[in-house]
């Protein structure tokens, strides 16, 4: 059965708990309330007793933490198209069968390069992301990197300047009964404040038949739609967890990823990604917290960073102008590497420093080969990568940002994308969350694990300058292609 839903303008469900919320007037309240908060923080910098002196018993270990955490925490924005309660129980799928919904949610700056970690589900089908900072400034964002399994999402905010990024503390020493923050957009009020304590560690929460959360943190912190992507926070104003779900109908009943598990899967999502488009010969191995240290532990013969002079045992300290503490410091600043440029690394070798100019290359063909041959026998399509002259037309018809897509040339009779009704003209723009923008990063996206255990893979596509997407369930790949 062919089953296509349009996406011009999507839905965001918030907190995966299955509440649906509309956010009309977030601009308007995100201006009110930033600029209600600064005057708040104003206030309690200088609050006095009536004797001349500073309140210490005012400004408490919660609104110091609330004030050092706030400025790293952004509002996300924008609309979707979802179908209709009714529709969807008649089966219906028309264009009356959909509806357009506001919806909102949270995130945290990461990086000052507004590299910022969210909820996948805040941003799923999300054409157009929309971020207002801390300050009242509105602006875009892109989609970066995908965990769809576990509801995480990196995207990149539209900025000419840098942001204040947010304190990383640990989540392998939380104790039941300490007290937490939560920060988010709550129902568009934007940086709401709530406390409470951690009720319970390591909690398992289905969500439904294919998804379910695993070892999560329990809070009482009132948490509401829009606050999903926000920051927990220690007494001490260091994020320990991602705010993600509440249970419905319950009290006090909520549940955030904690940062190590949050910190470890955005780095292999950015690793992933880094890997589709470039191709260094050098591996990394170092630890998730700040001071953990990246020292090289691989180069590969005749590869760029061979032939700059890298070397195994090597201890990376900066990369451009990024210093580097820890694996995820490593994989944001390899963002910036583009193939053919070249990324400056500064070394520690022996105790003595060292200025390298390692030039990436673009995945080999042979990857490229390895995309075609399995999209035609897992997908059924045969493909080639957009021009950029030709996405760049596109986007500017259709108002959209995509980066890329795959050109489908043929169809296989009977495959998966036949019985979905792919046809030749498309432009594939991603499955399961990946972007397919070369036919090498597919080659990737199709042996993840994830599609591996899956019965069906979620794909969007453009087709007559309309964005679509729909599911597919994807042929095994053959034992001879896996590695």
């Amino acid at each position: 059965m062919r089953t296509f839903f349009k996406v011009s303008h999507v839905r965001v469900l918030l907190l995966a708990a299955g509440v649906l919320v509309g956010c009309c007037c977030a601009n308007q309240t995100a201006t009110a309330q930033n600029s209600n908060s600064a005057r708040v923080s104003d206030v309690s910098t200088s609050q006095r007793s009536s004797a001349g002196r500073v309140s210490s018993l005012r400004e408490t270990p919660t609104v110091r933490a609330i004030r050092r955490v706030s400025p790293a925490v952004v509002n996300i924005h924008g609309q979707k198209m979802v179908r209709s309660t009714a529709a969807g129980m008649a089966g219906a799928t028309g264009p009356d069968s959909f509806k357009q919904v506001n919806g909102m949610g949270t995130g945290v700056v990461i990086d000052r390069r507004g590299y910022v970690i969210t909820n996948y589900h805040v941003v799923e089908d999300v054409e157009e992301i929309r971020v207002t900072l801390s300050n009242g400034e509105t602006t875009s964002a892109e989609l970066v990197a995908t965990r769809v399994r576990n509801d995480l999402a990196l995207i990149k905010v539209n900025v000419p300047e840098s942001l204040p990024t947010i304190p990383r503390g640990t989540s392998s020493d939380l104790m039941v009964g300490e007290s937490v923050i939560a920060i988010g957009n709550a129902f568009g009020y934007v940086h709401t404040s709530t406390q409470g304590i951690i009720s319970a560690l390591h909690r398992d929460v289905p969500v439904n038949e294919s998804q379910e959360y695993h070892d999560l943190i329990q809070i009482s912190a009132g948490i509401n739609p829009g606050n999903s992507g926000g920051p927990l926070l220690n007494i001490e104003g260091e994020m320990i967890g991602v705010n993600v779900a509440v249970r419905v109908g319950a009290q006090q009943i909520a549940f955030a990823i904690p940062i190590d598990q949050v910190v470890e899967i955005v780095t292999e999502m950015i690793e992933q990604h880094n890997e589709q488009r470039l191709l260094t010969g050098m591996r990394a191995t170092g630890g998730p917290r700040d001071g953990d240290g990246i020292t090289i532990a691989n180069v590969s013969a005749s590869s760029p960073a061979a032939r700059e002079g890298l070397k195994p045992g090597d201890r990376v300290v900066r990369v451009g102008s990024q210093p580097v503490d820890d694996r995820l410091d490593f994989a944001l600043a390899m963002l910036e590497a583009a193939p053919g440029r070249a990324m400056k690394i500064e070394v520690e070798r022996g105790g003595k420093h060292y200025d390298l100019a390692v030039t990436a290359q673009a995945p080999a063909g042979q990857t490229s080969k390895l995309g075609s041959q399995r999209a035609w026998t897992m997908i059924g399509v045969k493909a080639n990568t957009v021009p950029e002259t030709t996405m760049t037309r596109l986007n500017s018809r259709m108002r959209t940002k995509y980066r890329g897509g795959l050109l489908i040339t043929a169809v296989r009779p009977g495959s998966a994308a036949d019985q979905q009704g792919i046809v030749a003209g498309d432009v594939l723009l991603g499955i399961h969350g990946f972007e397919t923008t070369t036919l090498s990063g597919l080659a990737s996206i199709l042996e993840h694990p994830e599609l591996q255990r899956g019965p069906r893979a979620k794909f969007y596509l453009v087709r007559r300058e309309e964005t679509l997407f729909g599911y597919m369930r994807l042929a095994s790949m053959p034992t001879s292609n896996r590695r």
